[in-house]
């Protein structure tokens, strides 16, 4: 499935954008007005410069003792970003997030101007249906190639939790 096939995609809220030159005082306070976890540093062409999270806030701004209200979201952001496409395979780029541990994806056209963002939470939110899909649909294969497969783990656990009671009622 491509990025550009979810519904979180296409019905997410803008992004929150801001310029690098914006101070981080400004840009923590809209973010916590909205409720945003991330925000995408832009160029006044839109174009992707760098992120800022409430990780960058804590680590790069509190624990280095800077200003926020002096301290421009350039000294702060992440600027190894990772850029998706909307064609982009979504199960691939949940498995990069994962292993590379980072939390937000920012999507941008063929010209690089950014046009959404995905979080961890909005590719788990199609994984988990579709694992429980798949756990359901290998249960009834193997049950229709296989039905005794079954009759015999059901018969073991019968006769384990007989033998557990049995022991528990002679104490």
């Amino acid at each position: 499935m491509q990025i550009k096939d979810r519904p979180e995609f296409s019905r997410k809220a803008a992004v929150m954008t801001f310029s690098p030159d914006q101070d981080v005082f400004t840009a923590v306070q809209a973010m916590s007005e909205k409720n945003y976890g991330a925000a995408v540093v832009i160029s006044p062409d839109q174009k992707p410069l760098g992120i800022v999270t409430e990780r960058d806030f804590m680590r790069r701004l509190l624990n280095a003792g800077l200003d926020p209200k002096t301290t421009p979201l350039s000294a702060i952001m992440t600027t190894d970003l990772r850029l998706a496409k909307g064609d982009d395979d979504l199960l691939d780029w949940l498995r990069q997030m994962s292993n590379d541990r980072f939390r937000h994806l920012p999507v941008v056209d063929d010209d690089g101007t950014l046009i959404g963002i995905m979080s961890q939470g909005d590719f788990v939110s199609y994984t988990w249906p579709e694992l429980l899909n798949r756990l359901k649909e290998q249960a009834r294969a193997t049950f229709d190639i296989n039905p005794s497969i079954f009759i015999g783990l059901a018969a073991f656990v019968l006769i384990a939790l007989t033998g557990i009671f049995a022991i528990l009622l002679t104490r």
